[in-house]
């Protein structure tokens, strides 16, 4: 009896520690992908900003661009499940607020922190791109997957029938203002704070893309 309860304990323990080493491993490579930069960072060098073995690196992930996607994946969730971003509960919040105006703030709100956590990654990515051709494939899926859910919340909104431009104009001005360029160069280069952003770039998106005279919503559905 008790030696099964040992064997329980060691296996949960032995769980518990892979899980560790793995966090560790995915956060090390963060930190040097942005800092270092992509290309020059080898697995040896996550290996010690980790401080676990090179085996243990590999073992976890295989290679680098396995333990990329793993980085990049839980930047963008801000954790370790393996849950969409728009499955999570923030997204869930913002895409079930009725008014369109409060929605796209909020929408602002959770965007910041979202570039909080991943447009230093996606600049270093961007920049190791042209030689990096795992890292030129993130960027390209990053891109692709933003536009597809900035699709969807386009179709929420057109649905409230409070949209001052077109479905697609409403999606590009919403994908190329989400990538992480508009908060390194406001928050990081000119030092706003995110909470100036977020409220900035919230009003920005309500006085271009939200409007209350029903003749300019009439106009868009027929066209």
């Amino acid at each position: 009896m008790s030696e099964g309860v040992k064997r329980r304990y060691d296996s949960t323990r032995r769980q518990e520690q892979a899980r560790e080493n793995q966090r560790r491993i995915v956060s090390a490579a963060h930190t040097l992908f942005v800092d270092k930069g992509y290309g020059r960072t080898t697995m040896a060098d996550i290996a010690t900003q980790a401080g676990v073995a090179t085996e243990t690196v590999y073992a976890t992930f295989r290679n680098k661009p396995t333990l990329l996607h793993r980085a990049w994946d839980v930047a963008v969730g801000g954790d370790e499940q393996d849950i969409h971003l728009l499955d999570r509960p923030e997204m869930h919040a913002v895409l079930a607020e009725p008014d369109l105006a409060t929605r796209l703030t909020r929408f602002a709100e959770v965007n910041t922190a979202i570039m909080r956590r991943t447009a230093p990654l996606l600049r270093a990515l961007r920049g190791a791109a042209t030689s990096e051709p795992a890292a030129a494939a993130l960027v390209a899926e990053a891109d692709s997957a933003r536009l597809e859910a900035m699709g969807i919340h386009v179709a929420a909104a057109a649905r409230t029938g409070r949209l001052a431009v077109s479905a697609q104009e409403c999606r590009d001005v919403l994908w190329s203002t989400t990538d992480g360029t508009l908060w390194h160069r406001l928050v990081v280069e000119r030092g706003w704070t995110d909470d100036r952003y977020a409220t900035w770039l919230g009003q920005m998106w309500v006085s271009m893309l939200v409007t209350d005279d029903q003749e300019t919503v009439g106009r868009l559905h027929l066209g």
